[in-house]
């Protein structure tokens, strides 16, 4: 079983998005910053999300008899992921249940921010890296 935590920091100025992933599997923690290509928060969630399941699935041979805690402070992702749907995301939606489909079984669970703050954190860190390339 793993526990998978995203989120998601956009600079809405500049459209630069960057995202943090923590993963939990036996006690040992997988921590990954990544830059997005999404502009907008909204997609820069969805797409960190498809991103982590991405990476789980390269830490299992067996996908079909793994159970995914997946915890997001986005609330559309939550919603989204439950009824399959959003209406102006929905290729978004598509790509993350996508990745999803090889588990055997995913628990979306929405969290507020204060207990994502693992993933929080590291969003923010790889913000900050971004736009000190830019």
């Amino acid at each position: 079983m793993f526990s998978l935590y995203t989120d998601a920091a956009t600079q809405p100025q500049t459209g630069l998005s960057a995202g943090g992933i923590l993963i939990i599997q036996d006690h040992q923690q997988t921590q990954l910053k990544l830059p997005l290509t999404a502009t907008t928060n909204h997609t820069a969630e969805f797409e960190i999300a498809r991103l982590g399941f991405e990476h789980l699935l390269t830490l299992t041979d067996q996908p079909e008899s793994t159970t995914v805690l997946f915890y997001t402070d986005s609330q559309i992702v939550s919603d989204s992921v439950a009824k399959r749907y959003a209406k102006h995301y929905q290729l978004w939606v598509d790509a993350l249940l996508a990745v999803q489909d090889p588990f055997q079984l995913v628990l979306t669970q929405w969290v507020p921010e204060r207990e994502n703050r693992g993933a929080h954190t590291l969003a923010n860190q790889a913000l900050h890296s971004a736009e000190d390339v830019k």
